[in-house]
């Protein structure tokens, strides 16, 4: 019985057996696809002068991609924070004809190639399309502006936030909730004390989620965005762009903008996000 204990409790921690071959095939399979490609990228940079390098990251076109990218991602997660954390509490809270396809349309953006739906919204949007011959006479115009970009990128970032709140909302305790309500707190009070600080890690991390997607999608904005130099023109078209002119050093050069300036976001709203959590378990 002793025996039988002692091999309880040292397998008990062990699900998958083997840690150092667990552990070695991790760190090869994360060095293979994600550590020596990003390696190369820096490699190739490094072939770059100083001078070359900053002229080429620096010029007016390159830093006017930046900013749309950047901004219109920016843009993009939060409006994708605000709905779709919507999105999900209905999806939770509410019983409703139709809840399990507007459940599954949710992940429309996971299925459909980027391509199709950039075409698509390109169409929809467009001064003659079927909601931008709407738009047209109210002075809106959607389709080749960096508004359609922003449109793009909200439209494939959605389903990052619902789904990532969706289960921490299921999994809640409404008793807290019912609480303090009954305690005499109003449905704003309950919302902000009870509620917020139990979903806002998600949110975060599905601002973080549809952030990172957007600042590197391609396919869904290149049709709708007109890829007008200085106005609607992308990063990652500019980095096709260098690619398709054999300026590869260019290219990785600016890629390696891309993931610094990524990076740091990213770990700005992780380090947020941790702090909260930490906030949340001390009260």
């Amino acid at each position: 019985m002793a025996s039988a204990g002692i091999f309880t409790k040292s397998t008990a921690h062990r699900v998958i057996p083997g840690f150092h071959l667990s552990l070695g095939f991790t760190l090869f399979y994360l060095g293979l696809i994600v550590l020596i490609p990003l390696s190369a990228v820096f490699l190739k940079t490094f072939t770059m002068t100083w001078e070359a390098f900053w002229n080429t990251v620096t010029s007016d076109r390159v830093v006017a991609s930046y900013k749309l990218t950047f901004g219109a991602s920016l843009i993009a997660a939060t409006l994708n924070t605000f709905f779709g954390g919507i999105v999900a509490w209905i999806l939770v809270r509410y019983k409703f004809p139709g809840k399990k396809l507007i459940d599954a349309v949710v992940d429309l953006p996971f299925a459909l190639p980027t391509a199709v739906a950039g075409i698509t919204l390109a169409t929809l949007y467009s001064p003659n399309g079927w909601i931008g011959h709407y738009l047209e006479p109210l002075g809106l115009k959607v389709a080749f502006t960096p508004l359609g970009v922003v449109v793009a990128l909200t439209f494939i970032g959605l389903p990052f936030v619902v789904r990532t709140v969706q289960p921490v909302l299921e999994e809640a305790e409404k008793e807290l909730e019912e609480a303090a309500i009954s305690l005499g707190a109003s449905h704003w009070q309950t919302f902000t004390k009870v509620i917020l600080p139990t979903i806002l890690p998600a949110l975060m991390t599905g601002f973080a989620l549809a952030f990172a997607r957007a600042t590197g999608e391609y396919g869904s904005v290149i049709f709708i965005a007109g890829n007008m130099p200085m106005v609607s023109e992308i990063t990652p078209l500019f980095m096709i762009t260098k690619l398709e002119q054999y300026d590869y050093a260019g290219a990785t050069a600016i890629a390696v903008v891309m993931l610094l300036l990524s990076f740091a976001l990213l770990l700005s709203i992780n380090a947020l996000q941790a702090w909260s959590r930490k906030k949340n378990e001390a009260n």
